[in-house]
């Protein structure tokens, strides 16, 4: 009998057979008891695609969400709200008083968010080496600048020729071009403008599935819309054939919920309420550290008060706490940048899927360009890019945590000034917008919620 195969339409990451390494893996770092299971994974990874690998795929979906945790796993990591908040470290929370006017720091964010994004967005997915090797040839190594289209010499090795089909590099743009780092902030603007702070998980599948095509969601987030499209709900949407349920896609999503919310506390709330939909345990924790973070540096210029902030959220028993606290104390004992990135790269391999697009791995590299960029903008968002892994999210996110706690003006020109005030996206009326209509927006959205 002829297998029938699947559509040829199928991305990948609808497509939960193709992924069975990833869950493999994944299932492995969150603790489950999948070991004895592995001869089943990879024999069913090597079967043809059609209807009998997908039946496999779905026993093997059945057998993951029942498996135990196998014993003598260390951390304990809810999903739940409640299990989460029961779980923190409330000692790191500090008070502050800001010296950067609101309005300064609320354009620094957004801008700084902007402009790191777009730092990083030339060569994402390209390995640290490749991204080394690119910089080094065009004399911007360490990075210090814009990447341009001149930047790609005819000697590429042959791991970064495809960087020349890349697109957005800052010779070739006429504004900030559409990413998803940037469609999510606009979209939880959008969302909470129409249901104000206290919408729930499912008015934000809601809001995604009404403002952006399906083809604008990557990995977890395109599971969740689909699964939301086959009548799951939140939290099934996360956990349903979803192998990147703790992947960076949440973790990019919350800085919105930082910049309106009136303490980090409100802003994890907020960011559990959105990362619920698509992410489960330290894919949640992600998004709820960088919304506190960014809701601490409205009223902070201090880059440790910010990490602690955001620290204080999630579980102290988990393994992004636990990995983020060695390198903070690493950082107060005196190791160097290059000690915190050749740390991460010993645990991650940026040339793995599954750890190049992990929340982990790319935390990790936030928290560590925060503490080894002093406070300076440029040297911060590069540092963040430079070192490989998920480059357009780690730039995006450390330029919007250091343009909200040191306002607009610490921001070197040459960063804003290839955006020209405008930024695209791929929300259906919203499809260019003027970066100082979300500012404002924003602090009426501050003004109204304190």
């Amino acid at each position: 009998m002829k297998l029938i195969k699947n559509p040829e339409y199928y991305h990948i990451w609808e497509h939960y057979a193709s992924e069975l390494f990833t869950e493999y893996n994944q299932s492995l770092d969150e603790g489950l008891d999948v070991e004895p299971y592995k001869a089943i994974f990879d024999e069913a990874q090597k079967l043809p695609e059609g209807s009998f690998k997908e039946e496999i795929a779905d026993a093997i979906s059945k057998l993951v969400l029942e498996l135990p945790t196998r014993e003598g796993y260390k951390y304990n990591e809810p999903s739940d709200l409640e299990g989460i908040k029961a779980l923190r470290n409330l000692d790191l929370r500090t008070n502050s008083t800001p010296r950067v006017p609101l309005d300064k720091k609320v354009a620094g964010a957004w801008y700084g968010r902007i402009s790191g994004c777009l730092l990083g967005k030339p060569i994402e997915g390209a390995w640290t080496r490749t991204i080394h090797a690119v910089l080094k040839d065009s004399n911007n190594f360490p990075l210090h600048r814009y990447l341009k289209r001149t930047d790609l010499g005819d000697t590429l090795p042959d791991n970064a020729r495809w960087l020349k089909n890349s697109h957005n590099y800052i010779d070739e743009v006429e504004c900030a071009p559409f990413d998803d780092d940037t469609n999510y902030t606009v979209m939880a603007q959008c969302m909470i403008d129409k249901f104000g702070i206290d919408f729930t998980p499912v008015n934000v599948l809601e809001t995604w599935t009404d403002m952006q095509p399906k083809n604008a969601y990557c990995t977890a987030e395109r599971v969740a819309f689909v699964n939301y499209l086959k009548h799951y709900l939140p939290p099934y949407t996360a956990y349903h054939k979803n192998p990147y349920r703790e992947w960076i896609g949440a973790q990019i999503r919350g800085d919105y919920y930082g910049y309106v919310a009136s303490t980090p506390e409100l802003a994890a709330e907020l960011a559990w309420r959105d990362a619920s939909i698509s992410h489960i345990k330290n894919g949640i924790y992600g998004e709820m550290l960088i919304s506190a973070m960014l809701a601490k540096a409205k009223y902070s210029e201090n880059i440790l008060e910010v990490i602690y902030a955001g620290l204080s959220e999630i579980p102290s028993t988990s393994r992004l706490y636990e990995e983020a606290m060695e390198i903070i104390n690493n950082y107060k004992n005196g190791a160097t940048k290059d000690d915190a990135f050749n740390l991460i790269h010993s645990r991650y391999n940026n040339e793995i899927s599954h750890h190049w697009c992990h929340t982990i791995s790319n935390a990790l590299i936030v928290i560590s360009s925060l503490l080894y960029g002093e406070g300076k903008f440029g040297k911060s968002i590069c540092m963040a890019v430079e070192t490989g892994f998920d480059t357009d999210c780690n730039g995006a996110t450390v330029g919007s945590i250091i343009g909200m706690m040191y306002g607009i003006d610490n921001i070197e020109p040459e960063w804003i000034k290839p955006l020209n005030g405008v930024l695209k996206t791929q929300i259906l009326g919203h499809e260019k917008s003027t970066i100082d209509a979300l500012v404002n927006k924003t602090l009426e959205h501050i003004e109204k919620y304190k």
